[in-house]
């Protein structure tokens, strides 16, 4: 054991294991010692399965605190420790290097050539330089499109690794009782059920090579739904990155962002209705300078309510899409703009009445404004979801989060439900994106 080079993979459920898989896994020159675990509650504890951490490792692989690294890297000798996750702003990629190096070991970060799948079918890949950017709204639209064209695609979604690992190394979603079948949580929900309501299939889970084969055999186009800000897991043949209008300057000031900003065949500047003319004009200028062959499309991020008449006026509780308002950074998303768009007469800040895991998330994340993040990876804390909502002193709860929490909790006031849809306003529409990676896409799909 002693000629092999001791790894530490740090990670948050998704890209570590991703990594491991391609790079690590049957690798006779290394020996991953452990996983660690960051942003996301419930995964410090459990072990990378045998049945998917390869012959070297019959008894699987742990996945331990972030917050220890260096006592790990002491403790086991640790000679390399490998960045795997996303939606770091640069001066956490800084901390996290200095933190490696300072406990005696060198530091890596695997690209894109190494951890890129090839296919044989076509690849369309939406990816953004932040979370909450509006990825979901332009995946939505290149699916609807495609079927519109008549084929077959098969959405595969970045991975929320947080559950029975083992059980979901791959997993299909086709209807409601696939979500019920696998115990979903909140923040999967919010990422597959559009693609159920819409009669199309979600391929994730934890081992994307047997993924990959699955949707070859199934469908003509892979569609790569990227989660955060990470770039694809397989080799696109049209690589579409979504900026936030609200955030200009973070496609240059975010890791990995940054990579897919520089990768883009497609940059789309989203929620230009919420952001100045100035923000919008530095992020074509950060095109133009750092990937100036990519095209450029603005485009408005148009919030709804299913009901607003049961939120003007009235004291409103605004749930907003757990990830965007934790480590995606921003104060508020799509239910609070909702709500001040249809006059609400009061949006109560449910901090003072949180519990529990939300209590928590407010305390990690201070910058977020009043609104509650639908935070709900075990049971634990969808009780305590729960009980905040039900200690929120409000008429209505405006749901911006995708997912059908109601399904989840029990609410005991009135619920409107957020939609949203991107409408281009400058630029390449989605149709003509797409159409230009069809035309460049024939030879793979035999015409």
């Amino acid at each position: 054991m002693a000629d092999k080079t001791r790894v530490v993979i740090m990670g948050a459920g998704g890209r570590d294991f991703h990594n491991y898989n391609l790079y690590f896994r049957d690798n006779p020159k290394y020996e991953v010692v452990a996983f660690t675990a960051a942003q996301i509650p419930g995964i410090v504890g459990k072990r990378y399965p045998a049945s998917l951490a390869g012959k070297l490792y019959p008894s699987g692989i742990p996945i331990l605190p972030e917050e220890d690294l260096e006592d790990i890297v002491k403790k086991n000798a640790v000679d390399l420790v490998v960045l795997a996750y996303s939606d770091l702003l640069y001066k956490d990629v800084g901390e996290k290097l200095s933190r490696a190096l300072a406990s005696g070991a060198s530091f890596m970060i695997l690209g894109p050539r190494d951890t890129m799948i090839p296919s044989s079918k076509p690849v369309i890949a939406v990816t953004a330089v932040r979370t909450g950017a509006g990825k979901s709204t332009v995946s939505k639209a290149i699916v609807e499109y495609l079927t519109s064209k008549g084929f077959k695609t098969a959405v595969i979604r970045h991975p929320m690794a947080y559950g029975d690992l083992e059980r979901m190394a791959v997993q299909k979603f086709s209807t409601e009782e696939d979500l019920e079948k696998y115990n979903v949580t909140i923040e999967e929900r919010e990422e597959y059920e559009q693609y159920i309501k819409m009669g199309q299939t979600v391929y994730a889970g934890v081992d994307y090579g047997k993924i990959l084969e699955i949707a070859e055999r199934e469908a003509d186009i892979i569609h790569w739904d990227g989660g955060n800000n990470d770039w694809p897991f397989y080799l696109p043949d049209k690589l579409i990155v979504v900026t936030d209008a609200m955030r200009p300057g973070h496609e240059l000031e975010s890791f990995p962002g940054e990579v897919n900003f520089r990768m883009a065949d497609n940059i789309i500047i989203n929620k230009a209705d919420q952001a100045s003319p100035e923000a919008i004009e530095k992020i074509k200028a950060n095109a133009k300078k750092a990937n100036p062959h990519a095209s450029v499309t603005v485009a408005k991020s148009v919030v709804e309510l299913d009901a607003p008449e049961l939120v003007e006026g009235k004291r409103v509780l605004v749930v907003e899409d757990s990830p965007t308002v934790t480590h995606g950074g921003l104060p508020y998303a799509a239910g609070y703009v909702a709500a001040k768009k249809y006059k609400a007469g009061e949006i109560i800040d449910p901090r003072p009445y949180a519990v529990g895991i939300i209590k928590k998330m407010y305390e990690k994340y201070p910058h977020m404004g009043p609104v509650l993040p639908s935070t709900g990876y075990s049971p634990e804390q969808l009780r305590d979801l729960e009980e905040t909502i039900k200690r929120v002193p409000a008429d209505t709860v405006i749901l911006g989060t995708p997912a059908d929490i109601t399904r989840l909790i029990n609410i005991d006031k009135t619920t409107v439900k957020v939609t949203y849809r991107i409408e281009v306003v400058e630029g390449p529409t989605i149709q003509e994106i797409v159409d230009d990676f069809l035309e460049k896409a024939k030879n793979k799909l035999g015409f």
